[in-house]
Parts: C-alpha cells; structure tokens; sequence
C-alpha cells in the first residue's frame, strides 16, 4: 500500500512542478516527508528555478554537477553590460583625440630634471632696509626759510630739499673769502720783493718779510677752506656765489644754508615747518627722513631648533595675494634672543611696485636643503591606481598608464626614480580625468 501511496505522490509531483513550477518548493517538502531520497526531489521539481543555496542540475547532467552553462548562440551582452566609450581603449590605455584633450583641459608638458627645495616657514616683520634709509642733517644753528618738499615726494641724491638761514654759514662763508682777498694781495707783495731782490733793489730782509706774511695767508685760506668742508660746503661753490652777489647786491646768499638729500628715494618722514629754529641744544637735528623701498627687508625670529639650517644666501620666498617674490637672507645673527631663544635673520627683499610696506606681518618660507635631480615631476601629475603611483605618457592614440617609483620630494614635486624619462610628454593638470576613464575602460574590458 504504501509503494502505490509513493508511486501516486512521485507522478503527481510530477505533473504539478511541471505545470507550475513556483510550488516546487511544496512538492520536495511532502517527497522528504515520505522518506524519499534527495534524487528524486529534484526529479519531482521538474526544471523550475533552484532554491536559494542550492545548485542547478539540468536533466542528464551526470558528473557536471557545478560546472557553469556555457552560454547560449547568439544570447549577445546581458543586460546592462558595459560598452566602451570613445574616450576608452586597450587596458592601461585612454584614447583620446587632441580636441577632447583640450576640451577637458588636460595639460600637457615635458618631463625634465630640476631642483627639490626643503623649506621651514617663519613669521616676519617687513622693515625699510637701514642701508637704503637716511636722515637729512642739521649741521648749522640756523633757522628754516624754505622746505622745498612735501612728503612723499621723490628726490634724487643731491637735490636741495630746504634752506636754513644761518649767521654761523655767514661767519664761516666771510672768513674763507676775506682770508682769500688778503691771499691775493700778499701774493702780489711777495711776487714783487722776489722781482726786487733779483735786481737788487730791495733786500734780503724785505724779501723774506714778504713770504712770511704770504705763506701765513695761505694757511688762513686752508683753515677756512675746512671750516667750510666740515659745514658741508663747497670752497669753489662759495667764491662763485659771491661773484654772483656782487652782480645782484639785494639777492645775497652768504648766510644761506642748503640742505641736500644724501640719497636718492622718497621723502618718508618730515620733522619741522618753516621758521623753526635748529641745531642747537634740544632743537631738532634732521628736517627729513629719506627712505629708499625699492628693497626692504624681513626681520625673522627663527627658533635654535632650526637655526642649523639657515645659511646667509638662502633663497626665501614670500607670497600674498597670489603673487610670489623671491628674496635671500642677507644675515644671519650670530647671538641669540635671551627671551625667546631664537635669533635674528635679516631677508633682503625686491620692492620695486612697493607692494611691501614696511610693518607688515608675513610668513617667509626659507629655503634649507636643495637637490638636483634628473627627472622632477609636478604633484599634480601624479594618480594613484590599484596602490601603485602613476603618470600618464602622451601617445598618438591618447595616454599611457605608467607606473613610476619615487624618490626623494619637497612641496610641489617629487623625483622619479624609474618608470619614466626626461624628454616624455605627461599630462600635468586634471589627471584625475584621466584616471576616471582608465577606471571605466577597464572594466569595460572586465565584463
């Protein structure tokens, strides 16, 4: 009884999996409970669908239990297979035309050798260079008449900037021409008796008389001549401004005092007006101050743990506002701060749009090591793919993926040690395009 119960179960098993295949399931549930072996479960299911976590058997597979099906004669790509684009090409390649190239702004450039620099960054002060400041003097007792700058206007060395009235220059300026006229005049005595005392009309007394008081005169000239100098006037200026005033009696100069600028730049600080008394105890000592910007200077404070890297002729740069300028360190103080334990370094710095003014905070980036190498290539150039850094090799076709090791690197560039040569062409911008399409292209390929 119970073989015919089976044998009804197993044909009716049967006909219901191949009728509606979803009940499958139902059907080895009832073959299991009849204590029927696993074969005939999947024979009873007939050719639905497999149960999650179990193989397909086609009918007659035999020995091929887990082998895949092989595909099917013109089945083509399955559903939503990938499809390479033009831009993708064989593995490790992106093709792509110099229009797409330029449309995606790909930049193209040499690979060559250059220099790594190692920098520190420190804070500084810009400050006028001190050899390029200078203050206009008051050498004189005397009074301002005239102040023929304004501030800010530029001057060139020499130019007279003001005018002093002093009876000190007039004392001076009289001694040196009164001293001048007597010279003259015991000249010709002198030249007279030696006429004299060749004919000997005159004698010998008379003659050496004569050069004494000649000789004597000529020392009160140089006297007065340096007199003159230490005012900071001219002997030869002197005599001629006095030829001048003889013309012009109502225009005299004798108690004139000019004031020059000693060096060329601009009129930065002025100190006193008009009818102010100077040169005395307590008055002011300068009527200007004369700063040339066209170079200033970094005052940097950099700490003992750095110091050792810092030479005098290192190369700093300075950037603000998207401009970059390049200066050198000038000085290097050999004593350090006893408070904050750091030392002085002086950057000369190039000014010539005077961009930098003076009392500005910056931070320098100073140069401590460099190195040489044959082949330098931009950050920017460089992708990382499956791990492995790469650059990108201009072809006729597009680029070439190409696996480079790296050396040495400062902020900007590493050294390539192999991998690539100077001379190639790689993409140096957007290289992370590139990398997009290479990751698609393959697995275009993968599929």
């Amino acid at each position: 009884m119970r073989i015919l119960l089976t044998a009804a179960l197993v044909a009716a098993g049967v006909l219901v999996g191949a009728a509606v295949p979803a009940v499958s399931g139902f059907v080895r549930g009832l073959l299991a409970a009849a204590g029927l072996p696993p074969a005939l479960h999947t024979f009873a299911a007939g050719p639905g669908p497999a149960s999650p976590g179990e193989p397909r058997h086609e009918a007659g597979g035999g020995h091929d239990h887990g082998k895949a099906a092989a595909p099917k004669a013109g089945a083509g790509h399955a559903h939503g297979a990938h499809e390479p684009s033009e831009a993708e090409g064989a593995e490790g390649h992106v093709t792509m035309t110099a229009e797409q190239i330029e449309n995606q702004d790909i930049k193209v450039a040499k690979a060559e050798g250059g220099l790594l620099s190692r920098h520190i960054l420190v804070p500084g002060t810009i400050t006028p260079d001190t050899d390029r400041i200078a203050r206009v003097p008051v050498r004189v007792v005397g009074t301002v008449s005239e102040m023929r700058k304004r501030l800010g206007d530029d001057v060139r060395k020499g130019d007279v900037v003001a005018v002093l009235d002093s009876r000190e220059v007039a004392d001076a300026k009289s001694e040196y021409l009164t001293a001048m006229v007597q010279s003259d005049l015991q000249k010709v005595n002198f030249e007279r008796q030696q006429r004299l005392l060749a004919s000997a009309a005159a004698s010998q007394a008379a003659f050496d008389n004569a050069k004494a008081v000649f000789q004597e005169n000529q020392l009160r000239v140089d006297l007065a001549r340096q007199k003159l100098s230490a005012l900071g006037l001219n002997a030869a200026e002197v005599a001629a401004a006095q030829k001048r005033d003889e013309a012009t009696p109502n225009a005299s100069t004798l108690r004139q005092y000019e004031l020059r600028a000693p060096i060329s730049g601009r009129i930065v600080e002025r100190k006193v007006d008009v009818g102010t008394a100077v040169g005395k105890e307590g008055d002011p000592a300068d009527v200007y101050t004369v700063a040339d910007l066209s170079t200033v200077w970094i005052e940097l404070a950099v700490p003992t743990s750095d110091l050792d890297e810092v030479r005098e002729g290192a190369r700093v740069t300075v950037n603000r506002g998207g401009r970059s300028v390049q200066g050198k360190v000038v000085f290097v103080s050999p004593l350090l701060n006893a408070d904050t334990r750091s030392a002085r370094v002086v950057v000369s710095l190039p000014n010539q749009d005077m961009a930098w003014r003076p009392g500005t905070y910056v931070t320098a980036e100073v140069e401590t090591e460099t190195d040489r190498v044959p082949v330098r290539v931009a950050k920017a150039a460089l992708q990382t793919v499956e791990g492995k850094r790469v650059v990108f090799v201009r072809t006729d076709e597009g680029f070439e993926k190409r696996e480079v090791e790296l050396g040495r690197a400062d902020d900007d560039a590493y050294e390539v040690v192999s991998g690539l040569k100077a001379g190639e062409d790689i993409a140096v911008a957007n290289t992370f395009l590139l990398k997009a399409e290479l990751g698609k292209s393959e697995a275009g390929h993968e599929h």
